[in-house]
C-alpha cells in the first residue's frame, strides 16, 4: 500500500513509518522537517510541509491508498501549559486532521487512522483519578484540540479508525488492543502502538475507537 503518515518526525510518527516500511508499505512522510529527519531512509520518500496548510497536505495526499496522522507537539508539556507553544499551534492536531480529510475527499481517499489519546472522549471517565487531574491541570488545552481532532474524523464520511493509546514511553511495552476502552498497563510503547497503526491501516472497515494500553502478558494485535 502507499500511505502517507503526517506528523512523521514526531516520536509517534517515526514509530509508525518504522511499522509500515517494516511491512513492505511505501510510506510518504510528511512533517515540516521530513527531509531532514527522514530523508535517504529505505522505503520512505520524504516532503516537507506543514500540516495546517490545505495546499501542502493536498499534494502528498493525492495517490495514496491510506492515510496516517500522528500529530502532536513535542515541547515539555508544563511549558507550553504555561507560555504556550514556540513551533507548533495549540491546534495543530484539529486544523491539521481537517485539511487531511480535505485532501481526502478531494483526492478519492478513504482510509484514515488518526492517532489520538486515551482520556478524550467517551473513555475519560475511565482514567485513574490522578490521570484526570493531569489532564484537567496540565494538558487542557491540547485535550480540548483532541476532542476536535476526533469530532472532525467521526464526522468525515471517511473510512476511520481512531487510535487512543496509554502513556506512551520510548521503552518496549506491549501492546494491548481494546475496542471496549478497557486497559490493562498504564504505559505503552510508542513502537508497540506503530505496529498496531500498522495492522489498523491494513484492515479496511476498522472504524471506530481503539484504545490501547500497556500489556500485563502477551501483545495483542488490532488485526490478524
Amino acid at each position: 500500500m502507499r500511505i502517507v503518515v503526517v506528523g512523521a518526525t514526531g516520536g509517534s510518527g517515526r514509530a509508525a513509518v518504522e511499522a509500515l516500511t517494516g511491512r513492505g508499505h511505501e510510506v510518504t512522510a510528511f512533517a515540516r522537517q521530513a527531509s531532514a529527519a527522514l530523508g535517504g531512509r529505505a522505503g520512505v520518500r520524504a516532503v516537507d510541509g506543514d500540516a495546517t496548510v490545505p495546499g501542502d497536505v493536498g499534494p502528498a495526499v493525492r495517490g495514496q491508498d491510506a492515510v496516517v496522522v500522528t500529530l502532536g507537539i513535542s515541547e515539555p508539556p508544563l511549558r507550553v501549559r504555561l507560555f504556550g507553544s514556540r513551533g507548533t499551534p495549540l491546534d495543530v492536531r484539529s486544523r491539521g486532521t481537517a485539511a487531511v480529510v480535505a485532501a481526502m475527499r478531494e483526492h478519492g481517499v478513504q482510509r484514515l487512522v488518526v492517532q489520538s489519546s486515551y482520556g478524550v472522549g467517551e473513555t475519560r471517565d475511565r482514567l485513574p483519578l490522578s490521570s484526570r487531574l493531569v489532564l484537567a491541570l496540565l494538558l487542557r488545552p491540547q485535550i480540548a484540540d483532541h476532542e476536535r481532532q476526533e469530532r472532525i474524523v467521526r464526522d468525515s464520511g471517511l473510512d476511520w479508525s481512531l487510535v487512543q493509546p496509554v502513556n506512551l514511553t520510548d521503552g518496549d511495552e506491549p501492546a494491548a488492543v481494546s475496542r471496549s476502552g478497557e486497559t490493562e498497563g498504564m504505559r505503552v510503547s510508542r513502537r508497540a502502538v506503530g505496529e498496531v497503526v500498522a495492522d489498523l491501516v491494513a484492515t479496511p472497515g476498522g472504524g471506530g475507537r481503539v484504545a490501547v494500553s500497556g500489556a500485563r502478558s502477551q501483545p495483542v494485535r488490532a488485526a490478524g
